[in-house]
């Protein structure tokens, strides 16, 4: 039997099964921001523990097949992404758990006009992490790109909110705490855009055994000389 039957198939599947628990955890963090409700913060929390424990099994798993079955070309790269990814998901939990947690300590004080742009980052971050999982899943190369090219909303979205809440905080002092848990809210919206668009890159691997990442880096970059 094919690695690329049923073992990668269950491989696929627990990937999933924790990609799903993140979406719900980024959309749950700024959702308990809006509307100020402890039990939705907690629950982010909560999950993570959940989101850690898919983490850790999903990598044994990956290990157990590399070891077992010593795969090569495609199938090495598919599992090697899968790991990856497990990485960056279990990450973008815990920027989701971050978030709850400054939201929590917002839930006495009055909106601002930033929740409507934060509530719109999150929304944009969110399809990007389901749309990257989705080209891992029907490695789609196409769609890793589209996920790589959004990035760039969600980074203009959060220097227009980190600005104006600056100048808020110095037209308005009394305001600085409030202002300073949003910017670091919306930072770190703009980590899980990272870690979506990182996820995507390594799509791009996984099909065309190619890496993208870091690529103007290395553009610019000399290589590195001898000394005589």
């Amino acid at each position: 039997m094919s690695l690329r039957d049923e073992q990668l198939k269950h491989l696929k599947e627990m990937i999933l099964k924790m990609a799903s628990l993140v979406e719900v955890s980024i959309r749950d963090c700024v959702r308990a921001l809006v509307t100020q409700d402890v039990s939705i913060a907690e629950g982010v929390i909560t999950a993570d523990h959940t989101i850690n424990a898919y983490d850790v099994q999903i990598d044994e798993e990956c290990i157990r097949l590399i070891a077992r079955r010593q795969p090569v070309g495609r199938d090495l790269r598919f599992i090697t992404t899968g790991m990856k990814i497990t990485t960056d998901l279990e990450r973008i939990a815990d920027h989701a758990v971050n978030i709850a947690e400054r939201a929590r300590k917002l839930f006495e004080t009055p909106p601002m006009k930033a929740y409507s742009d934060i509530s719109r980052m999150r929304e944009i971050a969110q399809r990007m992490v389901k749309d990257a999982i989705d080209s891992f899943v029907n490695e789609d190369r196409a769609m890793a790109q589209d996920v790589i090219e959004r990035d760039e909303e969600v980074d203009d979205l959060n220097s227009s909110v980190v600005n104006d809440l600056m100048a808020l905080m110095t037209k308005e002092p009394g305001n600085i705490i409030q202002a300073s848990q949003l910017i670091y809210i919306s930072r770190n919206i703009e980590r899980i855009g990272d870690h979506a668009t990182n996820i995507a890159e390594m799509v791009i691997y996984m099909v065309e055994g190619r890496i993208v990442r870091h690529m103007a880096d290395l553009a610019g970059s000399q290589p590195p000389t001898q000394e005589q």
